[in-house]
């Protein structure tokens, strides 16, 4: 356990951050004693015993009993009351809502999906949607409202953190400047955090997916969008007007020269996703002689890879153009952010045909590539990095500042 400096400050906020700094102690170890926390924190004893008999009174640990003696008296342990409350994640497409219930420590409690396909799609529909999974999580669960602490949603648009809105789903029925955290605000009594899904994705990998070894990395994720999240310092970089990582709209040599519109898909969409490798399939198609032409209409763009890696000329093709696209995509990034990996994520992003194309291209590359691997968590990664952050923030939820 790494010894942590105490800041000095008025009595009630050294309290506080004596009460935060052996929470979070507790939080990370599972267990430890009076003994254990002293060293960690370089608190005298008598503070240590105060801050546990008030954390002890607001029911946030509980004593485990007597540990294991090392030659004097038996030390006393205690442990963060994970199950005092929960956490839950919502992740937001065109097609469905996905909820991922956990206890405090991020232990899985329960999941579910709303399918949406043939329903309304506008904010208050979706707030409604959301209310009725929470309200089946819950009762399911045998947990109260009162034991959410917080809610971490995912929307596949821009998200302004700061007061919670939503710019725009393309996708969606009235998505514009949608307040959305006020929205659901009034279903739900605790804290709401919205983020773009694609940053929660690449802070889901860092969590507990093919990131945890790194604290800077990029995730791009390709499959009917394109988009990047990036991870900085262990937190989501957002820029000073939340679009960082929206790579849709980057304008590339001899691909597009259009300025970007926020309530338009961006230029690579139509290139790099599903939908723009299924056009140049059917228009490579369409270009064979007639008697050599596939009935490419049963295929999709999965399928399509899968056929680039079985040696197909006419999938090789198409391939090889997203892979030039995606390997200058890669080198750019790099030399901007350096990070120590990049993870390339999604159904096309991740196929391996696409992967290897990407890695062959930037063999020629000398200086600033970092690490090129897949994400790990697949489409779960939105929900575990809702579930990262919400547990991030757990802590002051739990022990509020004192006013000032």
């Amino acid at each position: 356990m790494r010894k942590r400096p105490i800041p000095v400050g008025r009595p009630a906020v050294l309290r506080h951050t004596n009460a935060h700094s052996i929470l979070t102690l507790l939080r990370e170890s599972g267990s430890c004693s009076r003994a254990d926390l002293v060293r960690a924190t370089g608190l005298s004893a008598p503070t240590v015993t105060n801050v546990v008999k008030d954390l002890l009174s607001k029911g946030l640990v509980e004593p485990l009993g007597e540990g294991e003696s090392r030659g004097g008296r038996p030390p006393d342990n205690f442990r963060f009351k994970a199950e005092r409350g929960c956490v839950l994640a919502v992740e937001i497409s065109a097609h469905s809502i996905t909820f991922l219930l956990t206890d405090l420590n991020g232990n899985q409690l329960d999941t579910l999906r709303i399918p949406i396909t043939k329903r309304k799609t506008t904010p208050s529909a979706v707030c409604r949607y959301i209310n009725e999974g929470l309200q089946r999580l819950l009762h399911k669960n045998k947990t109260t409202r009162k034991q959410l602490l917080a809610m971490v949603v995912g929307v596949p648009a821009i998200a302004n953190v700061e007061d919670g809105s939503v710019l725009s789903i393309s996708t969606m029925e009235g998505w514009r400047a949608v307040p959305l955290r006020a929205m659901l605000n009034k279903i739900v009594n605790c804290l709401v955090i919205i983020e773009n899904d694609t940053n929660l994705a690449a802070k889901g990998e860092h969590y507990c997916g093919a990131a945890q070894a790194e604290q800077d990395l990029v995730l791009i994720d390709i499959g009917t969008n394109v988009s990047a999240g990036i991870v900085l310092g262990g937190r989501i970089h957002h820029g000073s007007q939340w679009s960082a990582g929206e790579i849709a709209y980057l304008r590339l040599p001899h691909v597009t020269r259009r300025t970007p519109t926020i309530h338009e898909f961006g230029e690579l969409e139509a290139v790099v996703t599903n939908s723009g490798i299924m056009k140049s399939w059917l228009s490579s198609d369409r270009r064979t002689a007639p008697g050599r032409r596939r009935n490419g209409k049963g295929l999709d763009a999965f399928e399509i890879l899968n056929l680039a890696q079985t040696g197909d000329a006419r999938a090789q093709a198409i391939v090889q153009l997203r892979a030039n696209i995606i390997s200058d995509i890669v080198v750019n990034l790099s030399l901007i952010l350096n990070p120590a990996l990049i993870l390339l994520s999604g159904e096309i992003g991740s196929h391996p045909a696409l992967i290897m194309s990407v890695l062959k291209q930037l063999e020629a590359s000398e200086f600033a590539i970092p690490k090129i691997g897949t994400g790990s968590l697949g489409p779960a990664a939105v929900l575990w990095g809702a579930v990262s952050l919400a547990l991030d923030a757990i802590s002051s939820v739990l022990l509020p500042k004192p006013p000032n």
